[in-house]
């Protein structure tokens, strides 16, 4: 594989680079860089400037806003983005039910949902894991009963991210309670303004409102919301978390955080220099760097598989993308809480005159929350130990 880009690739490169630091607001970006959370109209707001450019949705099908970019063009673009610190587009539209409902969807689907979601006029969330059924996803209990024109769903998901916000959820829910469990799973659209539907916070470990339990009781749902087939919900989710468990390598992020730990180190005072003047200090940081490069290569490799026109199903390669990713995504930032040192406390814990610190030197606030917050990314998508499952079925032919 060649991975010097062509003049064309590196133009377009540059195009997206100028684009993400003159279009989208500096205080957005800052906030992004820092690990800090973003408000809802954040995410809106960078999501409509880069739909409006025609870049919220690259990967869907041209029909529904998609480039006909090449799988190095989409690369390049994602890479931009991370690297700029501009949010991704919402996730859960863009990356899970948009793709899931274009290659499997009815058309009346398509047009009533698509061009809502890729401008982020719909908000979606993500109804999979239950209490007992997370990275062993084919034991949810949540049950969709036919009723006429109607199902009838009872029960509860858990970890809905972000549920606080959304209009829509689509969820995983049993429908034959004889077959098979992975053959028993349906994938239904339900409009979160729904009689029946609650959602109650989970705190996370830094303290923030980020996910969510939702229960239903007694929710009708139009049969009408079915997403393909009866009983086939398990295919689609797979697709599903194919493109979940590639996009959580987050390669481009993880540089973007190395980049800003060695110019903070440069800052940060240690002994009678800097941080950055710590050779053991110097020598992790470049462990990262080393393999986040061997990381990318794979990345790049898995991208080119998926732009072919035959490829359809999901490549177990992702699941290395996501184990190592999510590893690199937390060792970045635990090397930005040795960087802060006892500055990562909270600020109440510091004790009296600590917090006076020199100017520039507001991001250790942000420091810990953004560590304790990371820990999560080798859990979510199908845990790491999970992934090393489908490596072993899927590659080693275990």
């Amino acid at each position: 594989m060649d991975l010097r880009f062509t003049p064309e690739e590196i133009a377009f490169r540059d195009e997206v680079r100028s684009f993400c630091r003159e279009k989208i607001p500096a205080e957005i970006r800052k906030k992004v860089s820092e690990g800090r959370s973003l408000a809802k109209e954040d995410i809106v707001a960078s999501q409509r400037i880069l739909n409006a450019k025609g870049w919220a949705v690259p990967h869907w099908p041209q029909e529904w806003g998609g480039r006909d970019w090449t799988p190095i063009q989409r690369y390049i673009y994602t890479e931009e983005l991370f690297q700029a610190a501009v949010p991704l587009p919402q996730q859960f539209n863009c990356y899970m039910f948009g793709p899931v409902l274009a290659t499997f969807g009815r058309q009346d689907q398509k047009e009533r949902f698509l061009p809502r979601a890729a401008n982020l006029d719909d908000w979606w969330c993500q109804g999979f894991s239950e209490p007992g059924a997370g990275s062993d996803l084919a034991s949810l209990k949540t049950k969709a009963v036919r009723d006429g024109d109607h199902y009838v769903v009872d029960g509860q998901k858990t970890w809905t991210t972000l549920g606080q916000h959304a209009d829509w959820i689509f969820c995983l829910v049993r429908t034959d309670f004889e077959a098979k469990k992975q053959r028993g799973i349906s994938f239904l659209l339900i409009d979160m303004k729904t009689p029946g539907i609650t959602v109650r916070p989970i705190l996370t470990l830094e303290g923030r409102h980020e996910v969510n339990e939702v229960f239903f009781d007694s929710v009708r749902v139009p049969v009408e919301n079915l997403v393909g087939e009866e009983n086939r919900g398990w295919d689609y989710a797979k697709f599903l978390l194919a493109n979940e468990r590639t996009g959580i390598a987050r390669i481009g992020l993880t540089k973007e955080r190395i980049q800003r730990i060695k110019r903070l180190a440069k800052e940060m005072p240690a002994g009678s220099g800097t941080m950055w003047d710590d050779r053991d200090f110097r020598g992790r940081v470049a462990e990262v760097e080393v393999e986040l490069k061997a990381l990318e290569i794979t990345q790049m490799r898995v991208a080119a598989k998926q732009g072919r026109a035959d490829s359809v199903e999901p490549d177990p390669a992702s699941s290395l993308l996501k184990i190592r990713g999510s590893q690199l995504q937390q060792a970045a930032t635990e090397l930005l809480v040795e960087l802060a040192g006892p500055f990562a406390l909270a600020a109440p814990a510091r004790g009296a005159g600590a917090n006076n610190l020199p100017g520039g030197f507001d991001w250790v606030d942000a420091a810990a929350p953004s560590y304790f917050n990371n820990r999560k990314v080798s859990i979510y998508g199908g845990s790491n130990e999970i992934q090393h499952n489908v490596i072993a079925k899927g590659i080693l032919g275990l």
